[in-house]
């Protein structure tokens, strides 16, 4: 506490209520520093982190190997813009190849910028191979997307808080009902080049697609000469228990946007993958970024990859991921009817709460004064996702944590006595 009573967290958020802008609403816990899966605040408590930065610390906070190839690239040089080559930008492009398996990546710092990438791309093939008259490209995207915001993004989001007062919007995409096979077709026009879609719908709710629909859309894709586009930003390097979501579903799309965690917890880093055949349309001037694939950030995400390769991060997530969901399973069935679902795949899951009983932003805030940092969504799911390196102890404490914030919510609410 100052002079005046005011405690640091409340002196630091107030700080940012003053000078920022108002476009978040913060949990209100002012992180001070961090290290693998804790994360401990101005006041010197200690939290679980249970949401990773949105999957972007899937490697724990400030993991050794990474901090240490960061330190070695800034003593060398940290960017010089894609004007000229580097020593570190083919290494990451190379393994990125070996573990996509897709023959060319562009590499892009934030995920928009790769979801912008790959909608230009489309476009661009749409009309140079397929032949669309240019202006004319329409792509299919799923109702309840998230693929950022940018302004082109947004246009075709569903969420009509992410759009209000943004227009006008370009337009060129047309709407489907995700997980039905039956509404691409009825959306699928003769001048269809792309259709863009999540493997797993993480701000819609952490939605898993019905089996058997990847494999239709797929095929429904290569009869029509439609580009498959995965949008990976979050369910991507290892966040459902295999390198990539689409693995889960036996197809392999035309092409893949990466981003979160191929930062590997320290940097902004994404990447449009896709085989020749795809990736020809750009040439000289017509794609670029200054900082896109810079030196730094090409030797964090190649260490990050040979991170979660080389230290079974993948593999121990599926195991991780099936025992934190069975924990949480455990306690809906204490507390129905407030938790509705729990659903997921590998370390993301989402647990659906009745809006009835309460909203999910009470149980976040709750959680986070008990130790357990979480994030809702959509007022009706909480996500947890955490660090690919979390200990069983650990999801142990967090599971026990969450456990007495509902039951105690549930009592309150007097359904444990209907």
């Amino acid at each position: 506490m100052d002079a005046t009573g005011t405690s640091a967290t409340q002196a630091l958020i107030a700080k940012e209520a003053r000078y920022g802008a108002r476009n978040y609403a913060p949990v209100p816990v002012v992180v001070d520093h961090a290290k693998d899966c804790l994360v401990w605040d101005v006041e010197g408590k200690e939290y679980i982190d249970m949401m990773s930065a949105y999957s972007s610390v899937s490697h724990g906070h400030l993991h050794p190997r990474i901090v240490a190839a960061a330190r070695r690239q800034l003593e060398q040089v940290a960017v010089m813009s894609r004007a000229y080559y580097s020593t570190t930008l083919g290494a990451l492009l190379e393994k990125l190849s070996q573990l996509t398996g897709f023959e060319r990546a562009l590499p892009m710092n934030t995920g928009a910028e790769a979801v912008e990438t790959a909608i230009k791309c489309a476009r661009r093939w749409g009309h140079r191979v397929k032949g669309i008259p240019d202006g004319q490209q329409r792509i299919l995207v799923a109702r309840g997307n998230f693929h950022g915001r940018t302004t082109t993004i947004i246009g075709f989001s569903s969420e009509q808080d992410y759009r209000a007062g943004f227009g006008p919007f370009d337009g060129g995409f047309d709407h489907f009902d995700y997980g039905d096979i039956e509404s691409v077709k009825a959306a699928t026009s003769a001048n269809t080049c792309a259709v863009l879609i999540e493997p797993i719908q993480g701000e819609a709710g952490v939605l898993v697609p019905p089996p058997g629909f990847f494999q239709a859309l797929r095929e429904w894709c290569t009869q029509n000469n439609i580009l498959l586009i995965d949008d990976e930003v979050q369910a991507g390097l290892g966040r459902t228990g295999r390198w990539f979501a689409f693995q889960h579903e036996g197809i392999r799309p035309d092409a893949l946007i990466l981003g979160k965690a191929l930062g590997a917890g320290l940097l902004p880093v994404s990447a449009f993958c896709a085989d020749d055949k795809v990736m020809s349309v750009f040439v000289p001037n017509s794609h670029g970024s200054t900082f896109g694939g810079n030196a730094l950030a090409a030797a964090v995400a190649l260490e990050g990859l040979k991170v979660l390769e080389e230290e079974g991060l993948v593999e121990h997530c599926a195991e991780k991921g099936e025992y934190l969901f069975r924990r949480l399973r455990e306690v809906q069935a204490e507390v129905r009817p407030l938790i509705r679902d729990v659903r997921g795949r590998g370390l993301w899951i989402g647990v659906d709460i009745d809006p009835s009983c309460t909203t999910a932003r009470d149980l976040v805030e709750r959680l986070a004064l008990a130790g357990v940092l979480s994030k809702e969504t959509h007022e009706t799911v909480i996500r947890f996702a955490p660090p690919l390196t979390i200990t069983t102890e650990l999801m142990d404490r967090a599971v026990e944590i969450f456990r007495r914030v509902v039951v105690e919510k549930h009592r309150e609410l007097g359904l444990d006595r209907a």
